[in-house]
């Protein structure tokens, strides 16, 4: 029987498979890890080599990037990074070549991984070395990092030169062992038999079945902080960023660290793109909205940021707090200190970043005269104040005003409005509605054309803004590094007319208890 060839069921078929192609096209791409960018380049410290070979490739799988990791000793690396200029992540096996990177403007964003510590290496069944004196016999061939090129040669050399000891096991090694240039060489040379013995990271050993640890005084105070540094010459910061996280959260890079070894440091949770919520006392606004967007935008992270008065907020916290709904801040910036010391049970001490003047405020040309605190209390001058337990500003100024005369008397007999944050007090004065109003001298600058201003000679006039994160947080480290862009804002906060309270050690250190949380490293 001849078939006969139909044109309309050919073109229904031709559709019908186009479809299913376009189908599972669609389906097949939504389930493969978006890649963020081209490949990232990761200077890596040798001794951190087989947790990241992992981590790189967990990290390929799920998002589509492939991580290519340079190995040498830490201090190779950096003169690596000094020559070449290139690269996007700076894994090094102590802080202090991260902080000279950064020293140098090599390194921007700094994030933790783990403590190591410096032991003596040797035979599962050795027992001739038990000391480091052992290590100065001429009958031990001994194996050590290169001072010039690994972070354990160095810290090897500053260690035992404390205690007198380094000339006569350098001696030793000179003339029986050997210096290597990583870590992982000198644990190699322990393992093969090539020496008797080498100084090796803690975390080594445990990589290596044939191996084990001899803890000595004279190295156990040698505590090394492995960190992290975004390089400045990094062409995709944000996609850097995104692996550091990666690589430094407590559910994800964290955990193959510590599965190796490695006393890992307590990261934070794991998020493709994190949020934090920011609660900030309004005067602090015009200082910080720009260094947050940045920040957000760098870090490719979202930051919720709630501006009120003070008192407000605070009361958002205990509701919060109390299981009434909504987000705990993971960040509190407020007005003044003593908002802070309200909530400080919830939150880590705080850092004191800036302060603020408290002035009068009057109409241009000061029709009526006022001159200092006093003359608000005049018959007929209409005031404006901040409410007391919704607002920093309405604290501050019933102490300030409780000091020069009778507040309780102002309040009844000549203000006429108070509002729930400081940025409604100078419109207050330009529209009319007061004549005078106590303000942050930081919320007066945009309407200098409409007002005047007024210094009050007390110590009570100011505001200092302390920055605290929450003890609830599950993302503290990136909390800690927006306290690091807040830190380096120094010119923002001058221009809006604060005074900064940073010393250059706080700029540089972590926020409140943070600091006293930040691994040791020596």
């Amino acid at each position: 029987m001849t078939r006969f060839f139909n044109p309309l069921y050919a073109m229904l078929l031709v559709g019908a498979v186009t479809l299913w192609a376009l189908f599972s096209f669609l389906y097949l791409s939504a389930q493969r890890p978006t890649s963020r960018g081209k490949d990232l380049l990761v200077f890596c410290a040798a001794g951190m080599r087989y947790p990241m070979e992992k981590i790189a490739a967990d990290y390929e799988e799920e998002f589509g990037v492939r991580v290519n990791l340079h190995y040498a000793g830490s201090n190779t690396l950096l003169s690596q990074i000094k020559t070449g200029q290139e690269g996007d992540l700076f894994l090094a096996a102590d802080e202090s070549y991260i902080e000279l990177a950064r020293d140098e403007d090599l390194v921007k964003e700094k994030l933790y991984v783990a403590n190591i510590r410096p032991v003596i290496a040797v035979h599962k069944d050795n027992k001739t070395v038990r000391s480091i004196d052992d290590l100065a016999k001429p009958e031990h061939r001994v194996a050590l990092g290169n001072p010039s090129a690994a972070a354990i040669g160095k810290k090897v050399k500053k260690l035992l030169t404390k205690t007198g000891k380094w000339q006569s096991v350098e001696s030793n090694v000179t003339k029986n062992g050997v210096f290597k240039p990583t870590v992982n060489e000198v644990a190699n040379d322990v393992k093969l038999n090539v020496v008797d013995a080498g100084i090796v990271w803690d975390s080594t050993v445990e990589q290596y079945a044939e191996l084990k640890a001899v803890r000595v005084p004279e190295l156990d105070a040698g505590q090394s902080l492995v960190s992290f540094g975004v390089m400045t010459s990094s062409s995709q910061p944000t996609a850097a960023l995104h692996f550091a996280r990666y690589v430094t959260a407590k559910d994800r890079g964290l955990a193959t660290f510590s599965e190796m070894g490695f006393e890992a440091v307590e990261g934070d949770v794991w998020a493709d793109r994190p949020t934090l919520t920011f609660y900030a006392g309004s005067v602090n606004r015009r200082a910080i909205e720009d260094v947050i967007a940045e920040f957000g935008l760098r870090e490719g992270v979202e930051i919720n940021t709630v501006y009120n008065g003070c008192g407000i907020l605070t009361a958002d916290m205990r509701s919060i707090r109390d299981g009434q709904g909504g987000a705990f801040p993971d960040v509190f910036m407020a007005c003044d200190t003593f908002y802070l010391d309200t909530v400080q049970e919830m939150f880590q001490p705080g850092t004191e970043v800036s302060s603020a003047d408290i002035v009068i405020v009057v109409k241009k040309g000061n029709p009526l005269g006022i001159q200092e605190l006093e003359d608000l209390s005049r018959e007929g001058v209409r005031v404006a104040l901040g409410q007391p337990q919704q607002c920093t500003i309405g604290v501050l100024s019933r102490k300030l005003l409780q000091a020069s005369l009778d507040y309780d008397a102002l309040v009844k007999n000549n203000v006429v409005t108070q509002t729930a944050s400081s940025a409604l007090l100078v419109p207050t004065i330009s529209t009319g509605s007061a004549d005078a109003t106590l303000a942050y001298v930081t919320d007066t600058l945009k309407s200098s054309a409409q007002i005047d201003v007024i210094k009050i000679d007390s110590d009570l006039a100011k505001a200092i803004q302390p920055f605290s994160i929450a003890n609830t947080s599950q993302q503290k480290h990136l909390s800690n590094r927006l306290f690091d862009a807040i830190s380096n804002a120094q010119a923002e906060f001058e221009e809006a007319g604060f005074t900064w309270q940073l010393s250059p050690q706080e700029e540089s250190d972590l926020p409140g208890e943070a600091k006293e949380n930040k691994p040791e490293s020596n």
